[in-house]
């Protein structure tokens, strides 16, 4: 609504919602890396066969995105406390972060678990919606910052 003083208060409920949000899925890709890491010290061959490659890169890729993006949810956590941004700007960004935070790793593990000749799987298509939205996220929140 343009014209109309943005309410800036840090959201409690926010910052709990991406607190949450951000432990929980650091604790699922922590434990998937967990699993590769067992997939790979008992040498299984579903993981570790040549002609597995990609199952390895993509299930690889969704750890370290799935990871990371658990870690820009407790960053934005603490920037929400820590300044006072616009609510509304602030919803955006934080469901955009979380439809990236399911949309990219997601789209790299599904690619991994059917794939075709070297070529990833029909799931990886989620992985530039989620990149697009974890963008959004980050300038959006950036923008609101600079104000």
């Amino acid at each position: 609504m343009r014209g109309a003083k943005e309410d800036t208060h840090s959201d409690p409920l926010l910052i709990a919602r991406h607190l949450r949000f951000g432990w929980w899925s650091l604790a699922l890709f922590a434990t998937l890396g967990f699993a590769l890491e067992l997939l790979h010290g008992f040498k299984i061959g579903l993981y570790l066969d040549v002609g597995n490659e990609t199952r390895r890169l993509m299930w690889t890729l969704a750890h370290a995105h799935g990871t990371l993006l658990s870690l820009i949810h407790l960053f934005f956590a603490l920037t929400v406390r820590a300044s006072d941004l616009p609510s509304a700007r602030l919803g955006r960004s934080s469901s955009a972060l979380v439809a990236a935070s399911v949309l990219l790793p997601g789209g790299f593990f599904l690619g991994g678990v059917q794939f075709y000749a070297g070529d990833p799987g029909v799931g990886v298509a989620l992985v530039p919606i989620g990149a697009v939205l974890a963008i959004y996220a980050a300038v959006v929140t950036a923008r609101s910052i600079g104000r």
